[in-house]
């Protein structure tokens, strides 16, 4: 169960797990946003044994205020909202995991708002343009099987082929997804293309997260279609960082491995 917190011109859904232990709490940034944060609780569950885990719906996401103008549903007002929601909730300077879009959404965050982060867990993520992934797919043959498996069902399958690995848990990754469909967003992918809305990280991220110079933890499935893990190898050269790519597992690492996922996070947040 989870609770609605009012962060100023919006409401938003908010989950928390586990319990306050005296060490900072993890706030979660999900990716999409074209879906709330449901489709990670199965990574975070594992933590929440030991930490306390805050997910939220980002503003015109699942159960957060829907229905805004197209005007602000741009990633400036997230960045805002995380920023408002941390301090409404009083948690201080808190350990801060952003997830594929949320991962770059985070770095913005950090270059806005340091102070409120003690570490940084970019996961399957990349902080580098979508065409830089381009030459690591083309030649790359399972991908692009199972890419026509995905064209040929006409947008069922849902990338559930593409970003699980192990195909036998493909299935019950898209019943997962099926499962949270009144949690789908309001973003739309049309304007994105269309150049309609703001980049979600301003900066350069290379500089930023040097700039940042607090731990961060670069978390990745070897076998990521979405951010091949050479974008996540190419990160960890350029900049301080803790590099752990988690074998066997495509985009969605998390749910495929979710223990060994939790505990590469664990690990890092106790060094």
């Amino acid at each position: 169960m989870g609770e609605f917190v009012d962060v100023g011109d919006v409401t938003l859904y908010v989950r928390e797990l586990g319990q306050p232990r005296g060490r900072p709490a993890v706030v979660v940034m999900h990716g999409g946003p074209d879906v709330g944060h449901g489709y990670l609780v199965p990574g975070f569950e594992p933590l929440a044994r030991d930490h306390h885990v805050v997910l939220f719906d980002f503003r015109g996401c699942g159960r957060s205020s829907r229905g805004l103008p197209d005007d602000d549903l741009q990633p400036e007002y997230v960045i805002r909202d995380t920023h408002r929601l941390i301090s409404r909730l009083g948690l201080g300077a808190v350990d801060l995991v952003g997830f594929s879009t949320g991962g770059r959404a985070a770095m913005q965050f950090v270059d806005q708002h340091p102070e409120q982060v003690r570490r940084l867990v970019l996961a399957s993520t990349s902080a580098y343009p979508l065409a830089d992934a381009a030459p690591y797919l083309a030649d790359w043959p399972e991908y692009h099987r199972r890419q026509r498996i995905e064209d040929e069902a006409n947008g069922a399958l849902r990338n559930s082929t593409v970003f699980v690995w192990d195909l036998d848990r493909a299935p019950e990754y898209l019943r997962l997804l099926e499962s949270l469909d009144t949690d789908l967003g309001d973003w739309s992918e049309e304007r994105a293309r269309n150049g309609l809305m703001h980049p979600w990280c301003t900066r350069e991220p290379e500089q930023i997260l040097r700039e940042f110079a607090e731990p961060i933890l670069i978390l990745h499935g070897e076998k990521d279609m979405g951010f091949p893990v050479q974008l996540a190898q190419r990160l960890h050269a350029a900049v301080p960082s803790r590099l752990e790519v988690i074998p066997g597992t495509a985009h969605m690492c998390h749910f495929e491995q979710p223990e060994t996922w939790a505990g590469h996070i664990r690990t890092f947040l106790a060094a």
